[in-house]
């Protein structure tokens, strides 16, 4: 089934329609967005993505992100994508944005405007093999170290929201 990417300018304002693996092809600047989710003890919940996924397969990242339908905002687009890949729904929270442009695996380039989300869940989860591998939740200070340890091991666009995340938290309090 073809998806539908909402490109954007820098504004976050849509310019058109493109498909998704042409517009990741193109490098086009185009609408997505990143879940953070937290357990009740401050933990944060990575997913590390299916092997068989079609860039960063295997890689470790934030909860959920994805592309929003043309017809959905981003925080709905985050409900409806935890559900699909995780199986579970909880309230989620727009925190910030940024852009980036990182240049991936088979030959694509994500290039987004990407909308943060954060929530909290403590319950259990129902894997979508056809996206995620495996979940866990990770200590905060243990997470950064391992960033800073390997890199490799996580996505260009986690590597870049992790500190913006830090960030944003820190002023929250």
């Amino acid at each position: 089934m073809e998806q539908l990417l909402v490109l954007v300018n820098e504004d976050d304002e849509e310019i058109g329609l493109m498909e998704k693996m042409e517009a990741h092809r193109k490098a086009l600047l185009h609408r997505a967005f990143s879940v953070f989710i937290f357990n009740s003890k401050g933990e944060m919940l990575l997913q590390q993505r299916a092997l068989t996924k079609y860039h960063s397969g295997g890689l470790w990242t934030n909860a959920c992100c994805s592309h929003p339908y043309p017809t959905e905002t981003p925080t709905e687009a985050a409900i409806r994508r935890l559900k699909e890949e995780l199986g579970f729904t909880t309230e989620v929270t727009p925190s910030f944005q940024f852009m980036y442009k990182a240049v991936l695996d088979n030959e694509l380039t994500e290039h987004e405007y990407d909308h943060v989300l954060i929530g909290r869940y403590d319950g259990p989860f129902e894997l979508n093999e056809e996206e995620v591998a495996a979940v866990e939740y990770v200590d905060i200070d243990h997470l950064r170290n391992d960033i800073r340890l390997y890199p490799e091991k996580y996505t260009a666009w986690f590597l870049i929201a992790f500190p913006m995340l830090e960030q944003h938290l820190a002023k929250q309090k």
